[in-house]
């Protein structure tokens, strides 16, 4: 007498292909293609159905399978980064995927320690518990493919952005491919069969309503209202190649070239207006020495000529410090005086506003990129490359407070929340300039160095969700575009084309009345930070199934 043993069902390869690449396609498409937002909704199911017949099929080293799924969607998505730097792009995709895949392998660990839905619950809360990290936290942070941001081109699914915010998209992402998850897990095994017709309707009806109920609160939520008050804006877009831009041109002449695109508009106009520059339009500016820096003179010149004007522009600043040793703060070293101190240069990713009453405001850029402009975790990294030597010591410094600019009109000042570059991937963050009591956003970025990929259109959607999130007008200028005016709703009321030299005017809308968003953060987010805690816990401490 023998027992016979049922053989674990076997799982083809070109099954778990197919997963990967639906899940890559579907994934990708709502940052590559306009308006595809919606395929997120059912694009994690790919990812699922393929975990479910590994588990079931008993495929070893599943690990490489799912890790290789995160490199590929990463990879779609923002290969573009290798235009500025081939390394950067390999390391942030890479280290992205892993990241994901650490969650994703959590999620498989809970799994073998308990069944139904909890490991389930536990993904999507441990997954936007990592995203609010990144957001928030992390100082190597790459939050580009947040859940949330899928919908940055379909702005029109995710009005109650003002409520919930990116990670409240994050959510619906979750909620959306959970429930049609479980619904075909329910089919194929058999037990919505077993159900009654009450059951049956009950289990249907949650799962349109987790799909289609977002959508419905986008399209009843009330419009903002009418701005009470506006501000005229002129932005100016060079078109600078960063990568040849002083080779092509010294700094006089690019300051020449953005005066000359937006003097056209105080020819036909001279109504008062705040002009927007790009990122960095000038470089190499001590803070102490501003006032009179060739730039500074120059923009104050083109003020006397048009006083009603203010000017917001972008800058590479540098404080100098001079000391024994090194300041706790990232710095180069320029070396020992005679009295034995070095000094140090401070450097800053900085915005300056100015009118004809000369310098007028400051603000260091606070989120910084990787490699290019932060080295993080400075108390380990920065004494690893003075040990390796060089002059270079470390990136720049962010400002550990957010500031709004002020600018003037008239008597009267307007509080500008002008987010640099980067920063206006990060919702909560920007939400901080309205808690400073900003009326309105401005992004100053240049994204030339991504060339024409869909880098620079990305970026420029994100500053949609920003909008929609602080309920503000968004006057957005980039060195080669895409320049543009978005209002509170997110919809982009006027834009620049693609590298192209040209000026924009346009009116944008005043507000002071904060958004629910604004007034109470991510809410979101810190909610699956407890859950997933609070599941990580019962996991930890429960017996192992089976």
């Amino acid at each position: 007498m023998h027992t016979s043993v049922s053989a674990r069902p076997a799982v083809r390869p070109a099954v778990l292909v197919g997963c990967v690449l639906a899940f890559a396609v579907l994934m990708s498409l709502p940052w590559l293609v306009p308006h595809m937002g919606w395929t997120a909704l059912l694009g994690l199911l790919p990812l699922l159905i393929m975990e479910r017949l590994a588990t079931a099929g008993g495929v070893k080293r599943f690990w490489w399978w799912h890790y290789g799924t995160f490199v590929l969607w990463n990879a779609l998505t923002t290969w573009w980064v290798g235009n500025a730097t081939v390394g950067g792009a390999v390391f942030a995709v890479l280290a992205n995927a892993l990241q994901m895949s650490v969650v994703f392998g959590a999620f498989r660990w809970v799994k073998r320690r308990s069944g139904g839905v909890l490991p389930y619950l536990f993904l999507a809360a441990a997954w936007i518990a990592w995203e609010r990290w990144y957001l928030t936290s992390a100082q190597i942070s790459w939050p580009w493919l947040v859940l949330g941001n899928a919908f940055a081109s379909t702005t029109s699914l995710v009005q109650w952005y003002s409520v919930l915010g990116t990670l409240g998209g994050s959510l619906w992402v979750w909620a959306s491919n959970l429930g049609l998850f479980g619904l075909m897990v329910a089919l194929s095994d058999g037990r919505m069969a077993g159900r009654n017709a009450k059951a049956r309707f009950a289990a249907l009806a949650g799962v349109a309503a987790a799909i289609f109920g977002p959508m419905l609160w986008s399209v009843c939520l009330p419009a903002p209202e009418a701005p009470k008050d506006s501000l005229r804006v002129v932005i100016g877009q060079p078109s600078l190649d960063p990568y040849h831009k002083f080779e092509s041109m010294n700094q006089a002449q690019q300051d020449a070239l953005f005066l000359s695109l937006v003097e056209g508009a105080f020819e036909a106009d001279s109504s008062a207006a705040l002009i927007l520059a790009p990122e960095t339009q000038t470089g190499h500016v001590y803070t102490d020495e501003i006032p009179s820096h060739p730039t500074f003179v120059r923009f104050q010149e083109f003020l006397q000529r048009h006083p009603s004007a203010s000017i917001i522009y972008g800058a590479s600043t540098y404080d100098r410090v001079v000391s024994y040793s090194a300041p706790d703060i990232c710095a180069y070293d320029m070396g020992p005086r005679e009295d034995g101190r070095h000094l140090w240069y401070v450097s800053h990713n900085s915005a300056i506003s100015t009118d004809t009453s000369g310098l007028y405001g400051l603000y260091h850029k606070s989120k910084l990129v990787v490699g290019t402009e932060l080295t993080p975790y400075p108390k380990f990294f920065v004494p690893l490359e003075r040990m390796l030597g060089g002059g270079l010591m470390a990136k720049d410094v962010g400002q550990p407070v957010i500031s709004c600019l002020p600018v003037r009109r008239g008597s009267e000042v307007i509080s500008v929340g002008t987010a640099i570059c980067y920063e206006s991937v990060y919702g909560e963050f920007c939400a901080g300039y309205v808690r400073k009591g900003a009326q309105m956003l401005a992004v100053i970025t240049n994204d030339s160095w991504w060339g024409n990929t869909p880098g620079y259109r990305q970026h420029f959607n994100y500053s949609r969700l920003r909008a929609i999130e602080t309920r503000r007008w968004v006057a957005r200028c980039g060195n080669s575009g895409i320049s543009g005016i978005i209002d509170p709703s997110g919809h982009v009321l006027a834009e620049t084309p693609w590298w192209v030299p040209t000026a924009l005017d346009g009116e944008v809308g005043l507000c002071t009345e904060q958004s629910f968003f604004v007034r109470f953060g991510d809410m979101v987010g810190r909610i699956c930070v407890f859950l997933f805690l609070l599941l990580l816990v019962a996991a930890v401490f429960r017996p192992r199934k089976g």
